[in-house]
């Protein structure tokens, strides 16, 4: 009984580094094995299967299923696509022009690129494709989902689409070579408009560009507020996400990433001195597909109180994919952290929350009536001479909206981030004049 019991305490004092080898050993024992089973499903498929089937596609759609079950974003690849994805981050590349996902087994639009072929034939964020060419997307990888949307530039595609409150319908959309103007710009008013359609190695610079050409447009009458619109910009690279928020910032984080596995791999960007709009009154427009480096822009500017977000909801995405180069067999897309914005949110599946909704909208012009102003009115007293030159309303703009930009006018959610600035302004000039009297 005494030898029993020594024993059993000499056990239960090497229990835990006993435990731990025991666990690696058998966690090793499983993985052989279940590498065996691999090889050996791998020789039945050679040996069995019908038709004739070569081991680097065998191999490759493996090493594609492994990676696409971790989660949305990881996947596999091949030299051809690991070409086209290097040649789309400097900003030009063949296809549709759409930003995709996958959701439930369907893919679905994150955003389609402005002035491609996807977006000139109406596709939206939140649409499901469920076929293309009449095959069932249903079974397929993302990548050989996005495989057999790419194709020969004049080439037609007919995607079957799922829209919310709409049955499904047929789009045909011709494959065209698709280059991205990363930034446009141009001057509302005194108001400065500028559209990132998304983050490739141009948009840095271009955004200076941009900025340089508003403030000298604008002349002595200086910038009255910035308008960034991020709208249907599905992302991009991580570090010029950072460069645009850190232009607009003089201080702080911009974004924080790191993976509960290795947390000493945390990384921290700080924004640095040297902003470029001065401390302009901001709004950031967002919507369902503003994704990944949008959302760390739009985050980054919100948690810092250096800009107002209107709009929707934003897409979600807040992981990071790091390309590992494979020598002679492509790459690897795999999500190695997350990232959290300044004030240490995760937007993960949530997005970014615009301090002001405001929903898309049609804009129409109503009609006035025959006694529709004071002026109008039988027996109106007639106006004073010394008011006879003023007319009510903000300078440079006519009843029916911006003088000259009928874009402006149709698009009611870029009206009101316009109007907000001006109304910003406004309130800044008669604070400071009211001060000055004082």
């Amino acid at each position: 009984m005494f030898v029993a019991v020594v024993t059993a305490l000499l056990i239960a004092t090497a229990t835990p580094q006993a435990q731990a080898q025991s666990a690696d050993a058998a966690t090793d024992g499983d993985t052989y094995r279940l590498l065996n089973l691999f090889g050996d499903v791998f020789e039945r498929v050679r040996a069995g299967y019908v038709d004739d089937t070569s081991d680097k596609e065998l191999i490759e759609a493996a090493i594609s299923g492994m990676l696409s079950s971790l989660d949305p974003h990881s996947g596999y690849l091949s030299a051809d696509s690991f070409r086209e994805m290097q040649v789309q981050t400097r900003g030009a590349f063949g296809g549709l022009g759409i930003e995709v996902t996958m959701e439930n087994g369907l893919v679905k639009v994150v955003s389609p690129i402005d002035d491609t072929p996807a977006y000139r034939a109406g596709l939206e964020p939140g649409d499901l494709i469920t076929h293309l060419d009449g095959e069932a997307v249903l079974g397929m990888t993302l990548g050989d989902a996005v495989e057999k949307m790419r194709g020969r530039v004049g080439s037609e595609i007919v995607l079957t689409v799922r829209r919310d409150g709409r049955e499904p319908f047929d789009v045909a959309i011709v494959r065209d070579t698709i280059r991205i103007t990363s930034v446009r710009s141009r001057l509302e008013g005194q108001v400065g408009y500028i559209r990132i359609s998304s983050f490739n190695e141009q948009t840095e610079e271009a955004l200076k560009g941009a900025m340089r050409d508003l403030q000298s447009e604008a002349g002595n009458g200086g910038l009255a507020g910035i308008v960034l619109d991020l709208r249907n910009n599905p992302g991009g690279l991580l570090s010029q996400a950072v460069a645009v928020a850190d232009a607009f910032l003089d201080r702080g984080e911009i974004v924080s990433t790191g993976s509960s596995r290795r947390p000493e791999e945390s990384q921290r960007f700080n924004a640095r001195a040297g902003e470029i709009a001065s401390g302009l009154p901001m709004v950031v427009l967002i919507n369902a597909g503003s994704a990944s480096a949008s959302e760390i822009v739009a985050g980054a500017l919100q948690d810092h109180g250096r800009a107002l977000v209107l709009g929707t909801k934003s897409f979600g995405k807040a992981s990071v994919q790091t390309v590992i180069p494979l020598t002679g067999y492509g790459a690897i897309r795999l999500t190695t952290a997350r990232y959290y914005t300044p004030g240490g949110r995760s937007i993960q599946a949530k997005g970014i929350e615009p301090d002001i909704v405001v929903e898309p909208a049609r804009i129409e012009t109503v009609a006035q009536t025959a006694h529709s102003r004071e002026e109008n009115l039988r027996g109106a007293l007639d106006r004073p001479e010394q008011d006879a030159g003023f007319e009510g309303g903000a300078p440079g703009r006519s009843d029916d909206g911006e003088a000259g930009a009928p874009s402006v006018r149709q698009d009611y959610q870029l009206l009101r981030a316009i109007d907000l600035i001006r109304g910003i302004a406004l309130y800044s000039d008669k604070t400071a004049s009211v001060a000055a009297m004082r």
